[in-house]
C-alpha cells in the first residue's frame, strides 16, 4: 500500500524537506502533499477573482481558494502531520487539526515542549505528538511497516 501523508502548518523552516528526504532515504511507501508554502502566492490566491479595497475581503477570497486544495488533500490523506512553529501563530494549522479530528483522520502534531499548554486540545485529539521531524519519520516507518 502507498500512503498519502499531508504536511500542514508552519512554512518558515525546512521541516517538510527533512521529513520528505528521510522518508525517501528509508524507501517508505509514502506520497506527500501540502498546502501552498509560498506565503505571497497563498495570500494572492483569490486575486484572480478581482481586486479588493479591503484586506479582509482579499484574505477571505484567498482563504476560500486555498481551502479547495487544503480540504481536498486532507480528505484524501491517510495521515496528516501538523507542525506548529515558535515564531508565528499557525491558526491555519490548528484549523487543519480540527478538520482532521472532525473527519476522524489520524494526525500527528509536531512542536516544541514550550507550547504544550496552548495546544493541549489539539494534542488531545492527535494520535501522537513528536518534537522533531526525525521522530515523525520513525513513526511513519512503524505505521507503514508491513511487519
Amino acid at each position: 500500500m502507498r500512503w498519502c501523508v499531508y504536511l500542514s502548518g508552519e512554512i518558515h523552516t525546512d521541516w517538510r524537506e527533512k521529513i520528505i528526504n528521510a522518508a525517501e532515504q528509508a524507501n517508505l511507501p509514502i506520497d506527500f502533499t501540502s498546502a501552498v508554502t509560498n506565503h505571497e502566492a497563498s495570500d494572492a490566491a483569490g486575486d484572480v477573482l478581482g481586486e479588493e479595497a479591503d484586506n479582509f475581503w482579499r484574505d477571505n477570497k484567498s482563504a476560500r481558494v486555498n481551502a479547495i486544495r487544503t480540504r481536498t488533500l486532507i480528505e484524501k490523506s491517510d495521515i496528516v502531520i501538523v507542525r506548529f512553529g515558535d515564531k508565528y501563530k499557525q491558526w491555519n494549522a490548528a484549523f487543519d487539526a480540527g478538520q482532521c479530528a472532525a473527519l476522524g483522520k489520524p494526525y500527528i502534531t509536531l512542536h516544541d515542549e514550550d507550547i504544550i499548554h496552548p495546544l493541549k486540545e489539539v494534542d488531545g485529539s492527535a494520535m501522537a505528538w513528536a518534537k522533531t521531524p526525525e521522530q515523525v519519520v520513525e513513526l511513519l516507518k512503524y505505521v507503514t511497516s508491513q511487519q
